[in-house]
């Protein structure tokens, strides 16, 4: 019989304290992290409640709710009772929920200095576990047009192409662009690679008639600008 363990159990708590009633009668606001991952992950196993799965994912780390943000679903799969369904409705959801906490910052943002690109970029990639290299697309007033990733993975010339990153540019019709990077270590200073990188960015833009106005590397809390630092 179908999830019988679950619904039992489930079934036995009061009508107020069941996830999906209490979302209902007082909003998402009155969930707890595990019960708003327990209606997403929609039902349990035998041995376990979704509840119970939903706190064997929080407890993965002593991050709680944040390390969701760059888990894979390899690593979500390896909890017991979490399969590869399970695990992908959930990295959808915070997917979807990182799309639009950016989406609703780019609306009318503008960019005057390094600093807005800390504010716009910092809490989604200083936590992230791998290096991903995004570019803020701008119009002719620096408003931002989109952010856009173009890899995810240790920087080198092969995968930080200029044909993707300007690419999407021209889509655009930015008339200049940001370049964004994180360091996973925490320490935002560049390497020899992330400077040599920006300089063929840059030489590739003056050719297009694309402007790179600034690298800006995200650590964990803090950030290194190479226009600042005159280093471009």
């Amino acid at each position: 019989m179908k999830n019988l363990c679950e619904y039992t159990t489930i079934k036995r708590m009061p009508l107020s304290e069941r996830p999906r009633e209490k979302m209902l009668t007082y909003g998402c606001q009155s969930l707890s992290n595990a019960e708003l991952l327990a209606i997403i992950l929609s039902t349990g196993t035998k041995d376990k409640t979704a509840i119970d799965l939903a706190t064997a994912m929080l407890n993965m780390s002593n991050e709680g709710l944040r390390s969701l943000t760059d888990c894979t679903i390899e690593e979500l799969n390896q909890i017991k009772g979490v399969g590869l369904a399970k695990s992908s409705q959930v990295i959808a959801a915070v997917e979807l929920g990182r799309r639009i906490a950016l989406t609703t910052k780019v609306n009318n943002y503008k960019i005057k200095g390094p600093e807005d690109v800390s504010n716009l970029l910092m809490e989604e990639m200083r936590y992230l576990k791998k290096e991903a290299f995004n570019i803020i697309l701008l119009n002719t007033k620096h408003d931002v047009i989109a952010v856009e990733n173009i890899s995810i993975g240790s920087l080198n010339a092969s995968i930080v192409h200029p044909r993707e990153v300007f690419n999407r540019a021209i889509k655009r019709s930015s008339s200049g662009i940001i370049l964004a990077h994180n360091h996973p270590s925490g320490d935002p200073k560049p390497s020899g690679e992330d400077i040599n990188i920006t300089k063929r960015l840059i030489e590739a833009g003056n050719i297009i008639g694309i402007n790179v106005l600034d690298h800006v590397i995200i650590g964990d809390g803090t950030f290194f600008s190479m226009k600042e630092q005159q280093l471009i």
